[in-house]
């Protein structure tokens, strides 16, 4: 057996490509890219900074809590962004997500070949009970 599971909770984004939603690897947990995906229709849903970001976090706390973690477990977080311009907007809907457990990150502004503004991906450390 490998360790590595490769994971899909119930109630969040189905995968647009060949990729799993989550991966377990011995004790970490490795979140795909989440984008605006309103997990109601499974369909994006565009609009401000904020919405788009608010969207994409709900989803991987979905997908954490699914694993059996929560936020407070993550320690890596990549935030891929269309417009560096709206980075304080952003940042203030992350903080709302992540309180005093701060994990390390990374902000890149690069382009996306969909109409979002916005992509989150995560890794959390969380052992196996």
């Amino acid at each position: 057996m490998s360790g590595i599971e490769r994971l899909t909770p119930p109630g969040v984004p189905t995968p647009r490509g060949p990729y799993s939603p989550v991966v377990r690897a011995g004790d970490f947990l490795f979140v795909a890219g989440q984008v605006p995906v309103d997990t109601a229709t499974d369909q994006l849903s565009t609009g401000d900074i904020q919405h788009e970001t608010r969207l994409a976090l709900n989803n991987i706390k979905r997908i954490l809590e699914g694993a059996g973690a929560s936020m407070a477990d993550v320690v890596r977080v990549g935030v891929y962004m269309a417009d560096g311009a709206e980075f304080a907007k952003m940042n203030e809907v992350y903080a709302e997500f992540f309180g005093e457990h701060k994990p390390a990150r990374t902000t890149i502004v690069c382009g996306f070949a969909a109409q979002i503004k916005i992509e989150i991906d995560c890794v959390a450390y969380k052992p196996k009970a």
